[in-house]
């Protein structure tokens, strides 16, 4: 299966993987405010939730999503508020004195952030559509469908965690100066922000 659509595809996943957005966002917000075992569980959760999508695609299921205008909106609108409620939680944290410079001084724990990776991604209709869009053109006629769609997800997660792991890696590293209270607070009004634009975008985003 390792043909010269795969080899191609290398280079797509690898520039998909550090494109910004939510996933990044949520990474770095769940990083500073947590830690670093809190980044990684988000991470972990995020790359479950890709491949997911990459599974039902690959099965089929995408199709009805595709094809249904009104299941569409519906997981639009969720995955919309999941990210304005992520957005607006990280607004009110920004808002609240931290009493420790401690990372441990604020709890996340890990299946909390495994979670919220994982609906971030799987309540986004626009990462299935994309999947049942996107993945088949790698497919040749000949291939096991579910066993490449499997193996290019993998590729696309294994950049994933490169990327997202170096930003959970490099955090830590910097962890003394991101754990000054006046450095959290700007950084989760920028990511709440940032996040609560997304799910409106996400909201008023057409097929």
């Amino acid at each position: 299966m390792f043909d010269a659509q795969t080899m191609a595809f290398l280079a797509v996943a690898a520039a998909l993987a550090i494109t910004p957005g939510a996933d990044t966002l949520l990474v770095i917000k769940n990083s500073v405010r947590a830690g670093s075992r809190a980044g990684w569980a988000t991470t972990w959760g995020i790359l479950a939730g890709v491949m997911a999508h990459a599974l039902l695609s690959a099965l089929g299921l995408s199709v009805i999503l595709a094809q249904s205008d009104r299941l569409f909106f519906v997981i639009k609108s969720l995955g919309a508020v999941y990210l304005v409620w992520l957005g607006c939680k990280a607004l009110w944290q920004s808002s609240r004195p931290l009493p420790h410079a401690d990372p441990n001084s604020v709890q996340l724990p890990a299946t909390a952030a495994f979670r919220e990776g994982l609906l971030t991604n799987v309540l986004n209709p626009k990462v299935a559509i994309f999947y049942i869009a996107f993945l088949p053109q790698f497919i040749s006629v000949g291939d096991p469908v579910l066993a490449k769609s499997i193996l290019l997800a993998s590729i696309h997660n294994g950049f994933s965690l490169i990327w997202l792991g170096g930003l959970v890696w490099a955090l830590s590293r910097g962890q003394h100066w991101f754990q000054r209270s006046g450095v959290q607070k700007a950084l989760a009004r920028v990511s709440g922000t940032l996040l609560v634009g997304m799910g409106v975008k996400l909201f008023l985003t057409e097929r």
